[in-house]
C-alpha cells in the first residue's frame, strides 16, 4: 500500500471558519495516523473572492494549532507549485483540459449568458440547468473560426445523459447518481482560470493524494470528480466526506452566528487546544469514552471509520466547559500571563493580581469571565441587604449586622493581614463566641464584597484587599445594615 497523502487546500477568502478547520484537523490526523504526509495547497482560482490577508490567516491558524504541513508553498516537496493561480500560469489546467477535448471528454463551448439563462431540463418532477450540449455539435472548423475570431469560451466536461455513474465514500458508503442529472460542468472559465472542481481533480493526481477528506457538501460532486478520473485514466483517491456541522437550532452554522471561525473563538477567550479538541468531535467519536485529548493523543486515536453520517451540533457551552478544564489544567505561571490583560482591565486598584489570578483559574471557562469574579476589587456593588440572609449559615441581615460589629475591634487590631492570620484570628473570633464558622465568614465576605459568589473566601478576598479597604467596607456594611 502506497503511503498516505492528504491536503488541507482551502481559498482564501478570509477567516477560518470552523468547519474548514475541522477539514484541516482530520487530514491531518488522517495522514498522520498512518505516518502519512500532509499537504497544504492554496486554492485561489476564485478572484472574486481572493480577500488580502487570507492566505497569512491560514498558516498562523495552521501553526498555531499545531497542524504542520510536510509540504506546501513554503516547503517543496517536488510536486509544486503549491498555490493554484501559480500552476494556472504555467498552463497545467489548460494543457489537461485540452488532453480531455483530445479523447472527446470534454468541449469548447461558446454560448453567451443570455443563452445559459435560458435552460432548463425536466428531470423527474424537478426543473434544474443542464446544459443542453449545443456546442458540442460545432465542427473543428466552425470551432477554429471562434478561436481565431477571439470569440470568449469556457471549456466543458463532456458527461454522459444515459445510465448511472457511482463511487464509494468511506463514510457513506455506495452513492449512484443517475446521468441525467450530471451537468456539463465548466472545467475552464472564460478568464482562462480553471473551476474549483477541475483544478481540484488535476492537482490531487498531480500531487499524489491518496484520501480526500472534505465536507458533505461535494458528496454531490463526487460523481463528476470520478468522470474526470475515468476520463484521464487516473486511479481513484479514497473519499471520505465529513458531516455538516450545524448550531443547537440545527441550522448550518453560520459565519454571522459570531462563533464560527478559529479567529472569533480566540477572541471570545478560548485556548487553541481546546479548540482544536473540540472540533475533532464534531463527527468523530473515540472508540474510548472520553472527551479530553491533546493533539498528539488525537494522533494515535483517530480512526476516520468512526465518522459519523449524521451532522455535528456546535455547541458552544460544551466548547466552554471544555475549555475551562484546560485553563485548570494550565500551569499558574502560563495562566497568569494569559489572565494578566484581562485583570489589568477589569481591576484598576493596586491589588496583588498573582493572589486573584490564583482564586479565579479553576471558576473560568473562557477569559474574559475573568470580569465577573473581580469587578468588586474596584468598588463594592450595590446589593440589598437581604443578600445576608443563609438558612445554612443562620444568618440574617440584624445578626449579621452584630457579628461585624462584634468583629470589627478584632481586624482593626489584627496585624498580620495574611489569608492564614486572618484566617486563624476569624476561625478563634467564632470559637470563642460559640459561633459556627460561616455564620462569621459569610457576612465577611458579603461586606467585602458585596457579592453572593466570589472567586475566594472571605479570608483570602480580605488580604488582597488589605487592612485599610476591608476595614472600610466592614463599616459601610454596618451602617447598611443599621
Amino acid at each position: 500500500m502506497s503511503k498516505i497523502r492528504t491536503r488541507f487546500a482551502p481559498s482564501p477568502t478570509g477567516r477560518m471558519h470552523v468547519g474548514n478547520l475541522r477539514t484541516a484537523l482530520y487530514a491531518y490526523l488522517v495522514a498522520k495516523h498512518a505516518g502519512g504526509d500532509f499537504i497544504l495547497r492554496i486554492e485561489d482560482t476564485d478572484q472574486e473572492r481572493y480577500v488580502d490577508g487570507a492566505v497569512d490567516i491560514i498558516y498562523r491558524t495552521l501553526a498555531k494549532t499545531g497542524l504542520i504541513h510536510d509540504e506546501g508553498p513554503d516547503k517543496d516537496g517536488g510536486v509544486g507549485p503549491y498555490v493554484q493561480s501559480e500552476r494556472q500560469a504555467q498552463g497545467i489546467y489548460l494543457k489537461y483540459a485540452k488532453k480531455l477535448i483530445d479523447r472527446g471528454e470534454a468541449y469548447y463551448c461558446f454560448c453567451t449568458p443570455e443563452r445559459l439563462a435560458n435552460l432548463k431540463v425536466k428531470v423527474g418532477d424537478k426543473e434544474i440547468a443542464i446544459y443542453d450540449k449545443h456546442c458540442l455539435r460545432l465542427t473543428p472548423e466552425e470551432i477554429q473560426a471562434k478561436l481565431d475570431a477571439g470569440i470568449p469560451y469556457v471549456i466543458r466536461q463532456n458527461n454522459p445523459r444515459e445510465g448511472q455513474t457511482s463511487f464509494d465514500d468511506e463514510i457513506y458508503g455506495h452513492i449512484s447518481v443517475d446521468n441525467a442529472e450530471l451537468d456539463d460542468m465548466i472545467l475552464i472559465k472564460s478568464d482562462g482560470y480553471p473551476t474549483y472542481n477541475f483544478a481540484n481533480v488535476v492537482d490531487d493526481h498531480l500531487m499524489g493524494i491518496t484520501h480526500v477528506v472534505r465536507g458533505n457538501e461535494y458528496l454531490s460532486s463526487a460523481p463528476k470528480y470520478n468522470r474526470l478520473y475515468e476520463a484521464f485514466g487516473w486511479e481513484v483517491p479514497t473519499y471520505i466526506h465529513c458531516p455538516l456541522i450545524t448550531n443547537t437550532d440545527h441550522q448550518k452554522l453560520s459565519k454571522r452566528s459570531g462563533h464560527s471561525s478559529y479567529e472569533d473563538l480566540i477572541a471570545q477567550g478560548f485556548l487553541s487546544d481546546a479548540i482544536v479538541n473540540y472540533v475533532a468531535l464534531l463527527g468523530w467519536s473515540p472508540e474510548e469514552n472520553r472527551e479530553i485529548f491533546s493533539l498528539k493523543e488525537l494522533v494515535l486515536a483517530f480512526d476516520y471509520h468512526r465518522l459519523s453520517k449524521s451532522p455535528a451540533v456546535f455547541d458552544i457551552e460544551k466548547l466552554k466547559w471544555m475549555n475551562g478544564e484546560y485553563i485548570k489544567a494550565l500551569p499558574f505561571d502560563t495562566f497568569y500571563e494569559m489572565a494578566l490583560p484581562y485583570l489589568r482591565e477589569y481591576i484598576r486598584g493596586e491589588y496583588d493580581l498573582r493572589a486573584i489570578a490564583s482564586m479565579v483559574q479553576s471558576r473560568i471557562e473562557i477569559f474574559p469571565d475573568i470580569r465577573e469574579h473581580v469587578d468588586f476589587f474596584d468598588a463594592v456593588p450595590d446589593y440589598d441587604a437581604d443578600m445576608y440572609q443563609h438558612k445554612k449559615m443562620k444568618t440574617t441581615p440584624e445578626n449579621s449586622r452584630r457579628t461585624l460589629e462584634e468583629i470589627l475591634p478584632l481586624l482593626e487590631a489584627q496585624e498580620d493581614y495574611s489569608n492564614e492570620g486572618l484566617f486563624e484570628a476569624c476561625k478563634a473570633f467564632a470559637k470563642e463566641h460559640g459561633y459556627k464558622n460561616g455564620y462569621v465568614f459569610w457576612p465577611l465576605r458579603t461586606a467585602v464584597s458585596g457579592k453572593q459568589m466570589t472567586p475566594g473566601g472571605a479570608t483570602e478576598l480580605m488580604a488582597v484587599l488589605g487592612k485599610e479597604e476591608t476595614i472600610a467596607r466592614i463599616r459601610a456594611a454596618i451602617e447598611k445594615l443599621s
